[in-house]
């Protein structure tokens, strides 16, 4: 009788080990869901093409999967971090504010690029045009990106507040195209007169010969803006988190990852991660976001809808 228990202890010991390992291993499998901001990949692939690379280094090195996807909307990216779609967002500075009021999204890591932790956002002309300046910019036609962008549309909109426009009622014409590459695309089709668009995304352009790229010139730079932060979701396990913002603090210095593998914002080669980022340094962000108020935000959609 005693030997019968000891061995049915002893299978049922074994049953509970193999089932502990195969919950461990489908733990290690089961790929975490990334969303990504449709900034400026132009289509949805060529945003997946713009952030695979640093995925597939952090895979490698933990053996974390990843399943990417490009959402639709600045929006839908705030709501899938906090509907639980998401685990991890590639965001700009305002939506990663946005998702941290709900309670949805903590700071993950933020990229360094040329030892520094900043990008720009700007307002682009062709070079023919007689628009020197952000003031030159009052009666003309202009594409912004999405209204939750902060490079696209939250800082342009405060540069041209800044000049003494009132973008709802001193814009000829509005365009709202839902990206940066759109907003650039506009423009030298000749459909606006200024683009609002990210520094990141024009030098993107620059990089890949888009053809009449060159025709542009700068009208007005930005101040300094948080770099577009990875963050993850409030709920994901906290070893897990643990375990990510170790993997991209220290992803640039591992065996067998190449510096063409590290990439940021748009798919640029960044130096590295810093995930200890202070998350106060959004402040700015967030001053430049109180500027631009929901009802503005409608009478801009609206002003969009009339043309």
């Amino acid at each position: 009788m005693k030997r019968w228990m000891i061995a049915a202890i002893l299978v049922l010991m074994a049953g509970g080990v193999g089932l502990f390992w195969a919950t461990r291993q489908s733990q290690k499998t089961q790929a975490l869901h990334v969303l990504l901001i449709p900034a400026d990949g132009g289509t949805e692939s060529g945003t997946l093409a713009d952030y695979q690379p640093i995925f597939n280094a952090v895979s490698r090195n933990t053996g974390l999967t990843f399943d990417l996807k490009v959402a639709q909307s600045y929006g839908a990216v705030v709501e899938g971090m906090c509907n639980g779609a998401a685990d991890i967002a590639f965001v700009g500075p305002v939506t990663y504010l946005q998702a941290k009021d709900r309670g949805c999204a903590e700071l993950l890591a933020v990229a360094v690029k040329s030892g520094a932790s900043v990008y720009y956002a700007g307002l682009f002309a062709h070079k023919d045009a007689a628009i020197a300046t952000a003031a030159d910019v009052r009666g003309k036609r202009v594409a912004f990106g999405d209204v939750n962008s902060t490079s696209s549309f939250i800082f342009p909109m405060t540069m041209l507040m800044d000049a003494g426009i009132d973008p709802a009622k001193d814009l000829k014409e509005v365009r709202l195209t839902g990206s940066h590459a759109s907003s650039l695309a506009a423009l030298l089709q000749g459909q606006v007169d200024v683009a609002a668009l990210s520094f990141e995304s024009y030098e993107k352009a620059v990089r890949e010969n888009v053809p009449g790229v060159r025709d542009v010139k700068i009208i007005a730079r930005s101040d300094p803006i948080p770099y577009p932060p990875l963050v993850v979701n409030s709920k994901l396990p906290v070893a897990t988190r643990n375990q990510l913002q170790s993997a991209f603090q220290n992803i640039a210095h591992e065996p067998g990852i190449t510096p063409e593998m590290i990439r940021g914002y748009g798919g640029g080669q960044v130096d590295g991660y810093d995930a200890h980022f202070p998350a106060a340094k959004f402040t700015p962000a967030a001053q430049k976001m109180a500027m631009v108020s929901d009802a503005l935000k409608a009478e801009m959609l609206k002003k969009s809808a009339q043309r």
